[in-house]
């Protein structure tokens, strides 16, 4: 109520695509100036809103779906209004990953948000194994046409076994949740109607309780494999797995 509320007292509304919310307006039945901020000149668009709040008109920032600014348009024109001294005020709303992750069966203790990874295949493989140890919760969007993909390199980095969930439309009309290691989840959509958008949810790197010196080494060689230098290399390994830098260090020398 607050959201549809905020809509009927702003000024004008900015929107990623007027044209989406041209539809939520008018099922509201809200009518507004509408601004688009949309595109790759995000920038440029947004000046247009910038203009109606030196007037002292009031804005309100619309994306198409989720959140403004969370892997979404929205946050240049953000900065730009902080950045003048404008009040900027959150209205709560949708947050697929938040969603995702409160009914997801993975640990939300701690997690990291990833958001998209690079669409090349080297590019995004790298970025995994940058992420391979670590023990949080690991959360991704990802686009229909690059998901198969995408978790195919997932399961090439972090293992067959490693614990999943993957949601297609979440909070919409065609709402499916995909949980298990990531060789279950795509063995599941070799039927699936891969549309829409996805959440990917990644269990953290787990270890036994008490680690040795030997497990804790061959994890940096296979770094030092990967092209981290040593320093890195055990500085990484020992802040994941609980150890002594320097001792870990002092031990990679000798093999």
């Amino acid at each position: 109520m607050r959201a549809v509320r905020t809509l009927r007292e702003a000024d004008v509304v900015a929107a990623e695509d007027t044209r989406h919310t041209l539809k939520l307006l008018s099922h509201l039945g809200i009518k507004k100036t509408l601004i688009s901020y949309w595109g790759e000149k995000e920038k440029v668009k947004a000046e247009a809103a910038m203009k109606r709040l030196r007037a002292g008109q009031s804005v309100a920032l619309v994306s198409d779906a989720g959140t403004p600014g969370i892997s979404d348009p929205g946050a240049v024109l953000v900065r730009m209004a902080l950045d003048e001294g404008f009040d900027v005020v959150p209205i709560p709303g949708p947050s697929a990953f938040v969603a995702a992750l409160s009914i997801s069966g993975l640990s939300t203790e701690e997690f990291t948000f990833i958001g998209f990874l690079p669409s090349k295949i080297g590019q995004r493989q790298r970025r995994l194994k940058e992420l391979e140890l670590g023990q949080r919760t690991l959360v991704f969007y990802e686009s229909p046409h690059r998901v198969i993909d995408t978790l195919i390199d997932m399961e090439k980095v972090f293992g067959k076994e490693r614990n999943a969930a993957l949601f297609k439309e979440i909070t919409k009309m065609h709402e499916t949740v995909y949980r298990g290691t990531l060789s279950e989840i795509l063995d599941a959509l070799e039927e699936a109607n891969l549309s829409g958008e996805y959440v990917i949810l990644v269990g953290g790197h787990t270890r036994s309780a008490e680690v040795s010196y030997d497990e804790a080494l061959e994890e940096v060689r296979k770094l030092m494999k990967r092209g981290m230098g040593r320093k890195e290399a055990t500085s990484t390994v020992a802040d994941e797995y609980g150890i002594k830098k320097r001792e870990l260090y002092e031990r990679s020398l000798d093999k």
